[in-house]
């Protein structure tokens, strides 16, 4: 194992954002770890998701699963039932960066079906993402894990995903740092004008900074110290706008 982590906010689509954070990575001494998000919104989803699986098939890179590949699992599942919920958080724009629906009418069965037969390698990818990732004093999970609980391994599937209160609003007590996206920073700052790395004195790190929102990309080196180097993206494609509304 290497001995130095090189941990990646929410993604989103922004694929040019992503490619110029990893121009920072060190793949020899540095084990890349992306917390998620992969999708949904943004400039090009499909790229995104392709560079990852890239990244994990051929650098041995940990891509955890987050709620929004949560969401497309669940679609091409059983999209009868969960079609409206991802479409409204961004699933659409996945969906099209895969498949062209362009100017069809194209009911949700169909579209699941479509990016299965097209896309045969997305469902076991998401399907084989891990739900956190533990390194000497650190757990990396997309949303955080259940500190209301004695033991944080026993955190439900679900809130690894999705969890907000019952992590963020809790004492850590876990004896470890907690590094996590899925909760935008301005949010956790509170305040829509700070977009940078939010963390507190008992071991959290928030590093999801609303990049596809005109926000931040954020990377952060870490070793068995603690986070030794910092990267930033700035998307300066539109004004930072509505963040604390984000899912």
């Amino acid at each position: 194992m290497k001995q130095k982590l090189f941990v990646v906010g929410d993604v989103h689509g922004q694929i040019t954002m992503f490619k110029e954070l990893l121009q920072h990575w060190n793949p020899e001494e540095e084990q890349l770890v992306l917390v998620g998000d992969l999708g949904d919104r943004g400039e090009d989803p499909k790229a995104c998701f392709e560079l990852a699986r890239e990244l994990v098939e051929e650098q041995d890179a940990i891509c955890l699963k987050g709620n929004h590949e949560d969401m497309l699992l669940n679609f091409i599942n059983i999209p009868g039932q969960y079609a409206a919920n991802y479409k409204m958080n961004g699933g659409m724009v996945t969906i099209n960066s895969f498949i062209d629906t362009e100017g069809k009418a194209v009911d949700a069965y169909e579209l699941a079906a479509s990016l299965n037969s097209k896309v045969p390698w997305l469902k076991p990818f998401i399907e084989n993402l891990p739900l956190y990732f533990e390194w000497g004093n650190y757990i990396i999970a997309h949303a955080g894990v259940d500190l209301t609980i004695e033991d944080w391994r026993n955190t439900r599937d679900m809130d690894y995903v999705w969890i907000r209160e019952g992590f963020y609003d809790q004492p850590n007590t876990t004896g470890k740092t907690i590094i996590f996206g899925h909760t935008v920073t301005a949010m956790l700052h509170g305040s829509n004008r700070n977009t940078e790395i939010w963390k507190t004195e008992d071991g959290k790190i928030g590093i999801d900074g609303g990049a596809v929102y005109g926000g931040t990309l954020h990377g952060i080196v870490l070793d068995a110290d603690g986070i030794i180097d910092q990267y930033s993206i700035e998307n300066t494609g539109f004004a930072f706008n509505d963040l604390l509304r984000k899912e």
